[in-house]
């Protein structure tokens, strides 16, 4: 999906999640998942020009993020975010799970990105 001409990426699985997080981000793009350690999809922001990614798109792709995880029937969900750069695996992780260098969090109510089919 685009919003306000960003392009949002959504993991659908833990596989997925690694490439997206992995392979197809870039180090400055934004990165999102609910917190706390709940499963859920990773959230990418393209953001190719480098630029600070307003914070209405971060809240939008946020709502993705707590939308595609166990969190989905939450009143509000709490979703880190940070540049991808500051996303690791740790070694002989499981698929989709990563460690944080340091993030920032928003608390959103979860929400089907627009055009959702599920």
């Amino acid at each position: 999906m685009t919003v306000e001409g960003f392009e949002v990426l959504i993991g659908r699985g833990a596989e997925d999640n690694d490439y997206l997080t992995f392979d197809v981000a870039k180090p400055h793009d934004v990165w999102l998942h609910v917190g706390g350690g709940t499963p859920g999809s990773h959230v990418i922001v393209r953001n190719p020009d480098r630029v600070e990614v307003p914070r209405s798109v971060v809240e939008i792709a946020a709502a993705a993020a707590a939308w595609y995880s166990k969190s989905r029937g939450a009143p509000k969900v709490e979703v880190h975010f940070c540049r991808a750069s500051e996303v690791s695996k740790p070694r002989g992780a499981p698929a989709g799970l990563v460690e944080l260098a340091r993030y920032k969090s928003v608390k959103v109510k979860p929400a089907a990105p627009a055009g959702a089919t599920d």
